[in-house]
């Protein structure tokens, strides 16, 4: 009983399944331009619009570059094994997937669970940096939201400067000010009603189809990643006018440690790097639209490399700017960069960030309902989960009850749970998988060295090492609560699994009727 724990489904029927084409299976309609822009659009969003601030002000202080260059080089490592295994194995599950074919069911279980806890609740991240831009945004032009549905239940808005901003966020910088909270008008939020809705019309996107949810996302990250350029440049001319005031928002680089793990100092970088690890994530979501790649051998590598690199290079530069044009103290909010672009003056500047973050997070909420829906469908295919969590619509070719489903879940944790918590959840998770993805590199190269790879991860197993290394390095930084719930997540996962998966597993079932066939035969 505990070997079939770690039956490893065979390659043989994977390959066999990503080869399928007809109405019952995903429609391969992505090119290496689209896997790009799916990475990019999914990098790209709330880690440099909404949660390089919080790192910034709370953890790393101007050394959040560093930070960024920490989470790079952990995802790089972890970026190089996805890319062979995504040329490999081009199937829509991803790292459960991958994890099933090298590590056994029960680590491919605990992988696919966790990637529900990445996917899910990062969409749900993305949704709330969603809606603190897009009120904004609607503030700067005249139109007011009723502030108990902008933010989630017993959150305490303050009304200042023209926004309704989190009271916590805000408290700082009201004191810098000298301005006493008391004085200003009051809200408590109820629900999220925005982020509510924005999730809702990105599950409504994804059921229509892949291609379309692929162009949409394309046109949506060439508008951003010129809004990235437009503040790089806007940030870059100030900065270099301003050059002793952006000199002392720089000093000291690294803040002095307040007497805590993880409050500035050295350990402040490596817990900014794990805070801002959420902005990563995007590229591990290009591997679950691999079936539904054109030549996914070839592309699948330029899609998850490619995203990875040009995104470092944007991260690096904006959150260099962000701390040189304002305080980092004062970054602790729902739009930092706005916050950053309104302080050098240029109005038009302001309008255009906000409306290209917008923009930009919205494309990373579809990127991550679409990696969510397609774990599903491949778990659904190996009867882990129900059949329904594998139907695919007979017109639109996706798999849209998985999507419903995912959209109305992930709608309510939006609406319901601050982002910090479901930040940290997201990294956790996303860490995890990052590290079993390693591991099943270095296994698989040991245990088939013979099979035919059209991209090989370099200096195996150093790089796979690396990978685990840095990855539970970065997970270890992280709260203590945030492992108490990862734990609590896992084990409601193991009771699903102890009674539903395990008895429909098919890699069991298979197994089981081969056994019984040998043993009539003797």
């Amino acid at each position: 009983m505990a070997l079939q724990l770690f039956s490893t489904k065979p390659l043989n029927v994977i390959m066999d399944e990503a080869s399928e084409s007809g109405e019952g299976s995903l429609r391969r309609a992505l090119g290496p331009v689209n896997l790009i822009t799916l990475g990019i659009g999914a990098i790209i969003g709330a880690g440099i619009f909404v949660l390089t601030g919080n790192a910034a002000a709370t953890a790393a202080g101007p050394a959040i570059v560093i930070s960024f260059i920490l989470s790079g080089i952990i995802c790089a490592f972890a970026g190089l094994c996805y890319a062979e295994f995504a040329s490999l194995i081009p199937i829509a599950g991803s790292a459960y997937t991958y994890g099933y074919a090298t590590l056994g069911e029960i680590v491919a279980w605990i992988i696919g669970w966790d990637l529900i806890l990445e996917y899910a609740f990062g969409a749900a991240t993305v949704a709330s940096g969603w809606s603190g831009y897009f009120v904004s945004l609607l503030d700067d032009l005249g139109l007011h939201i009723p502030p108990q549905w902008i933010a989630t239940p017993g959150t305490q808005l303050v009304r200042y400067r023209g926004h309704w901003q989190q009271l916590a966020a805000i408290r700082q910088t009201l004191q810098s000010a000298g301005v006493n909270p008391s004085s200003l008008p009051h809200a408590v939020g109820v629900f999220n009603l925005v982020a509510f809705l924005a999730i809702a019309l990105s599950t409504f996107i994804l059921i229509v189809g892949i291609k379309e949810s692929a162009n949409f996302t394309s046109v949506v990250v060439f508008i951003k990643v010129a809004i990235v350029f437009v503040f790089i440049a806007i940030a870059g001319a100030f900065v270099l006018h301003h050059t002793g005031a952006a000199a002392s928002n720089w000093h000291p680089f690294v803040p002095a440690n307040k007497g805590h793990f993880g409050e500035f100092g050295w350990s402040g970088v490596a817990r900014g790097a794990s805070v801002i690890f959420f902005a990563y994530i995007g590229f591990d979501a290009v591997s679950t639209a691999a079936q539904e790649a054109k030549n996914p051998q070839r592309d699948m590598p330029i899609g998850i490399i490619g995203s990875l690199v040009i995104c470092t290079i944007l991260y690096i530069l904006v959150s260099g700017l962000l701390t040189a044009v304002v305080p980092y103290s004062t970054l602790n909010v729902a739009d930092p960069v706005a916050i950053a672009i309104d302080a050098t003056g240029v109005k038009w500047g302001s309008l255009l960030v906000k409306a290209g973050a917008v923009a930009g997070l919205g494309s990373v909420m579809l990127v991550m309902l679409l990696g969510q829906s397609r774990v599903f469908y491949s778990m659904s295919r190996d009867g882990l989960l129900p059949k329904w969590a594998g139907a695919i619509h007979h017109r639109f070719r996706t798999p849209w009850i998985s999507s419903l489903i995912v959209g109305v879940c992930v709608a309510f944790f939006a609406s319901l749970i601050p982002i910090g918590d479901l930040a940290d959840l997201v990294n956790i998770g996303t860490l995890l998988a990052f590290a079993i993805v390693s591991a099943g590199v270095w296994v698989l190269r040991r245990s088939r060295p013979d099979l035919p790879r059209p991209f090989k991860t370099p200096l195996v197993p150093l790089v796979p090492i690396l990978g685990i290394v840095t990855s539970i390095g970065a997970m270890l930084s992280l709260p203590p609560i945030t492992w108490y719930r990862l734990i609590g997540w896992l084990i409601i996962g193991m009771i699903v699994y102890a009674f539903y998966s395990r008895k429909h597993s098919k890699v069991r079932i298979a197994a089981a009727k081969v056994k019984k066939e040998q043993g009539a035969v003797t």
